[in-house]
C-alpha cells in the first residue's frame, strides 16, 4: 500500500474522490493520464519541487500545473493534478507517488464488475515472475529497453489479461522504481482498496475446493468485518494445514508450524 505520512496521506485522501466519477472509459483515461503525469514528475525534479513548494500559494502552483499539462490532459485528470498542486506534501516525491496510487485505483475501477478479476490476474502474474529467476532478472535488466521488457512479459501473459490488468503490468515493468514484483504487490493492495476489499494470501499444501475457499472467506469476512479476497498458493512444504497472511497478520495453522512449536516445547 502507498506509504504516505502526515500531510501527504491527507492530500491523497482528499484527492481520491475525484477519480471516481464518469464512465468506465473515462476512468480508464483518467488512470492512463495520471500514470503519465506521475512518470513526468518522477523525472523532472525541478517541476516536482515547484508543484510541492509549501512556501508558494496553492493558486500559483495550480496555475503552473494547468499551464504545463492543459494541452495533454482531459479536464478530469487536469482537475486532479491542479488540485494536487494546491495541497501540502510532506516531501516532493510524494506527489508522483500519490498520483500513481490514484492512477492504479482508477485503472482497476475501469474494469467495472471485473475489478476483482484484475486483482486475481495481478496475483497470477506476480506468481509467474516469482517462480522464474530468469524472468525476474530479465525484467530488472536496465540494459534492456522498457519496451523490450514489456514485450517480454506480454508475450507470456498479455493475451490472457483484461485491458486494465495489462495497463498495470505494463506500468510495473516500466516505472523504473523498485522491482516489478514490488510494484505488482503495491497494485494488488490498491486494487483491493479500490474494490473495498482486503486480500488474504493463503498458503496450503494442496488445492482447496471451492467449498473450502468459501468457508475460509466467510470466516475471514466475519473476523475482519469486511470483504476478503483469497489468493491461494499451493506450497507442498507445509505438509498440511494453512498459513494465511492478511494485512500485517499471519495466521499459521500449518503442520510444519505445529511441528516446529512441538520441537521448541521439547527443547525448552
Amino acid at each position: 500500500m502507498t506509504d504516505l505520512r502526515g500531510a501527504s496521506a491527507e492530500a491523497l485522501a482528499g484527492l481520491a474522490e475525484q477519480t471516481r466519477a464518469g464512465t468506465l472509459a473515462d476512468t480508464a483515461t483518467m488512470g492512463e493520464q495520471l500514470f503519465a503525469v506521475a512518470g513526468i514528475l518522477r523525472h523532472d525534479a525541478a517541476l516536482r519541487r515547484a508543484l510541492t513548494d509549501n512556501s508558494v500559494e496553492g493558486e500559483a502552483k495550480s496555475g503552473l500545473a494547468r499551464a504545463v499539462f492543459e494541452k495533454s490532459l482531459e479536464s478530469a485528470a487536469l482537475g486532479v493534478v491542479s488540485d494536487a498542486a494546491t495541497r501540502r506534501w510532506t516531501g516532493s516525491r510524494d506527489l508522483p507517488t500519490a498520483l500513481e496510487h490514484l492512477a492504479a485505483a482508477a485503472t482497476v475501477r475501469s474494469a467495472g464488475r471485473d475489478g476483482s478479476r484484475v486483482a486475481d490476474e495481478l496475483f497470477e502474474v506476480h506468481r509467474v515472475i516469482d517462480s522464474s529467476p530468469e524472468l525476474r532478472n530479465a525484467l530488472s535488466d536496465q540494459t534492456r529497453s522498457a519496451a523490450d521488457r514489456s514485450r517480454l512479459l506480454a508475450g507470456l501473459v498479455g493475451s490472457q489479461l483484461l485491458p486494465a490488468t495489462n495497463v498495470l503490468v505494463g506500468q510495473a515493468v516500466t516505472r523504473e522504481q523498485g522491482s516489478v514484483g514490488a510494484a505488482l504487490e503495491e497494485y494488488l493492495d490498491i486494487a483491493a482498496e479500490a474494490m473495498e476489499e482486503i486480500v488474504a494470501t493463503v498458503h496450503t499444501a494442496r488445492e482447496l475446493t471451492a467449498e473450502e475457499q468459501q468457508r475460509l472467506a466467510a470466516a475471514l469476512n466475519k473476523q475482519y468485518d469486511t470483504s476478503v479476497q483469497l489468493h491461494v498458493v499451493v506450497d507442498e512444504d507445509l505438509i498440511g494445514g494453512l498459513r494465511v497472511e492478511i494485512r500485517d497478520d499471519v495466521i499459521d495453522g500449518s503442520v510444519v508450524n505445529r511441528l516446529d512449536e512441538a520441537r521448541r516445547r521439547l527443547a525448552g
